[in-house]
């Protein structure tokens, strides 16, 4: 795949998740790409997948420009970006500019890998977990997140979901998550969370101002919802992410868990991303966990993942003892909306 394909590849994704402005300015960038440059030189440098489920250039390249029109780096820039709304013309020669006069800046920016947290995905997370309570009637609750970036999901506890008149979660919110949503409303079973920690090979600090500035550009200019709910979940965040290999931790996270309460292991659209080789010990790890469960001490596995489908991602889970396998329906990748289709006995 070429740069240009993965640039219109990455515009048709997001038209569908409702990102006119990411939409329109992918293919400007093609169209005006500075062939021999040293950013083009850059990019030529990476191997493999360049698209969307590898390496994400398209979305590397899109979040250092947002992320200059967020710290007020190219007035002109900002002048051409959401929300005012200029002509083709006025928005090729804004980014034609950036991409030379902040050439350095973007080669730098575009070494690390897409670094998002996306908030609303803990929607699933919400409705899951009071169903995996009530499925065990255990209600308290060990965290462990893989690919868990910042850990602002793993807040996800702190977040009141509202389905119509029902609500899940705190009344007093850090936020709120409002998606739209079909199916039954899920189960109330509360509980609470002993201990939460998640893992990544590239944590953020979400406290920390250059780290916070990545979770923000990663979103897109014309979503400032987004914006919105994730700087309140930056503002809220106390939770720890360990940099590791994620299968690594896992193994230790596995033996430490307590008794007496539900080990509940999730992630987002991460496992995609994970080496065969650790999908494979992963799974096997969980297994072999999942195999000493206990009625009194059980292990969930809650997933929200792409699968074959092409709408939104699967939310299924794994609940030992007894190797249970649950489909909660699908979401959308930002979490928009939510197809529940969890009908407990």
């Amino acid at each position: 795949m070429t740069l240009s394909q993965a640039l219109y590849d990455q515009a048709g994704h997001c038209a569908a998740l409702d990102s006119p402005f990411m939409a329109r300015m992918l293919p400007m960038l093609a169209e005006i790409w500075p062939v021999g440059s040293a950013l083009d030189m850059a990019l030529q440098g990476f191997d493999g997948d360049i698209g969307p489920k590898g390496h994400s250039l398209p979305l590397r390249l899109a979040s250092g420009l947002h992320a200059l029109v967020l710290t007020k780096a190219d007035a002109t820039l900002i002048a051409a970006y959401p929300p005012h709304v200029v002509s083709d013309g006025h928005l090729k020669s804004a980014l034609s500019d950036a991409l030379a006069e902040h050439e350095a800046f973007l080669i730098d920016w575009i070494t690390s890998p897409p670094q998002t947290n996306e908030v609303r995905r803990s929607a699933v997370l919400v409705a899951g977990a009071h169903a995996l309570v009530h499925r065990t009637d255990v209600p308290r609750v060990y965290l462990s997140e893989l690919g868990a970036s910042a850990g602002l999901n793993l807040m996800f506890d702190h977040y009141p979901l509202n389905v119509g008149a029902t609500q899940r979660g705190p009344r007093e919110p850090t936020l709120t998550l409002k998606p739209d949503w079909a199916g039954p409303a899920p189960v109330n079973a509360p509980f609470e969370v002993t201990d939460r920690r998640g893992v990544d090979l590239n944590p953020l600090d979400p406290h920390d101002p250059g780290h916070a500035l990545r979770l923000r550009a990663y979103l897109w200019a014309d979503q400032d919802h987004r914006l919105a709910l994730t700087d309140a979940a930056i503002k809220a965040c106390m939770a720890e992410v360990d940099c590791a290999d994620a299968v690594d931790w896992l193994e230790k996270r596995l033996t430490s868990a307590p008794t007496g309460q539900m080990h509940l292991i999730f992630h987002t659209v991460a496992w995609q991303y994970f080496p065969t080789d650790r999908k494979i010990k992963g799974t096997a790890l969980i297994e072999a966990a999942g195999a000493k469960a206990t009625p009194e001490t059980p292990l969930a596995w809650l997933r929200m993942e792409a699968d074959s489908k092409t709408q939104g991602a699967a939310v299924t889970a794994r609940l030992w003892p007894g190797d249970h396998h649950i489909s909660f329906g699908r979401a959308d990748f930002h979490g928009r909306w939510v197809d529940w289709a969890d009908h407990p006995t």
